[in-house]
């Protein structure tokens, strides 16, 4: 990996522990040296896009709770105080420098829907192009299967594709990735840097190590995988460490840096497909056509398919599985369920593609993260 002189577009991600005291609120210092490091991107000509946790930490206590909360209705109560004050901490330290903050809160179905998912991108479009800084989150107050093993490090990754940032940089409360647990292994290494994410690397991961935020090193991986899939560098450090964020973009900075080398990376369309498009139903390919498929050979034909499982609109995205019922990839369909298994239609259907070539996405050789 060489230093990027034309990097332009740079995603943050900072989690809970990061951001927060001893006591478990958020630490307006902590909060401070990061907007005076975002600052300085900005100074130099970055734009930056900042995906901060902390709703949840700034918002418990303001409910009369001592220790953060477990319920998933208290959790949401909190973040729906946290949102608020967070913002507002983030808005009056920006505006000190002359920058004014956005605050775009999101949800698993705004990326979802392919129509909400371009409008979200021409939003941030704009921000960006007007010098705004937008602060992200996932939209903790409303979202009911993601904040109780959710994260926000995904979030960061699927947004970096979606305005084609140059870099990802995760900073957290580890200052790299190892290839053991440094807090319990003396004799564990920093990795500097990483090309592929193999299951060796994935076996390297443990689970959260801090008690304030939601996720751990294997959610930190999945992030990585996403960019790096994507054709965007990433950096993983310590939030603490003295200007991390203008020496991670002059990968200057102590921590672990992430780039594939030799693949080509997802187009936007692509992306979306993979990552998150939320398949509809399931399709059981023949042996010979899963092999097509997987090697690029062919688009997907009826003749190909053995069994339909769910149903579904044409324009779906629907998952392809092998004989064996191993995970192919997924593809967008050109036919609803109901067209595909009237037995009218099928000789209408024979030599029509059902997915076309350029539709697919293959997790087989990206080794992608379960959408």
């Amino acid at each position: 990996m060489t230093p990027d002189t034309n990097m332009k577009r740079v995603v943050v991600k900072i989690g809970s522990s990061s951001l927060t005291s001893l006591h478990g609120e958020i630490s307006i210092r902590k909060l401070e040296a990061l907007v005076d490091q975002v600052v300085k991107l900005k100074d130099a000509g970055y734009e930056v896009i900042l995906v901060s946790s902390g709703a949840v930490a700034a918002g418990y206590r303001k409910l009369g709770f001592i220790r953060r909360p477990e319920k998933l209705p208290e959790k949401q109560a909190s973040a729906s105080i946290g949102q608020g004050l967070l913002m507002e901490a983030y808005s009056k330290l920006f505006l000190a420098h002359g920058y004014v903050a956005s605050q775009i809160l999101i949800t698993r179905s705004d990326f979802s829907d392919e129509y909400r998912y371009n409008n979200v991108r021409n939003t941030m479009n704009v921000l960006l192009e007007r010098g705004i800084i937008p602060i992200i989150n996932e939209n903790d107050t409303v979202t009911v299967n993601r904040l109780k093993f959710g994260d926000n490090d995904t979030l960061a990754a699927k947004v970096a594709g979606l305005i084609d940032a140059d870099m990802l940089v995760i900073l957290s409360d580890i200052d790299g990735l190892y290839d053991g647990n440094p807090r319990t292994n003396p004799e564990a290494k920093r990795m500097e840097r990483v090309s592929e994410i193999t299951p060796d690397i994935e076996a390297c991961a443990g689970d959260t190590g801090s008690g304030v935020g939601t996720g751990g090193m294997r959610s930190k991986l999945d992030a990585f995988k996403i960019v790096m899939a994507s054709g965007i560098k990433g950096f993983l450090g310590q939030a603490d460490a003295g200007d991390i964020l203008y020496q991670a973009v002059h990968e200057e900075a102590e921590g672990t840096y992430f780039e594939a080398e030799g693949t080509l990376p997802l187009n936007q369309k692509e992306q979306w497909i993979a990552f998150n498009s939320g398949p509809e139903g399931e399709m059981i390919l023949s042996d010979d056509y899963s092999r097509k498929i997987t090697n690029g050979q062919s688009c997907l034909y009826l003749d190909g398919v053995q069994e339909i499982k769910g149903k579904f609109k044409s324009g779906s995205v629907v998952r392809l599985m092998d004989s064996q019922g191993a995970e192919i990839g997924l593809g967008i369909v050109n036919y609803s369920s109901v067209q595909l298994q009237e037995p009218d239609k099928k000789e209408e259907l024979i030599n029509k593609a059902v997915i076309d070539q350029e539709a697919f996405v293959c997790h087989v050789n990206l080794s992608l993260p379960v959408n």
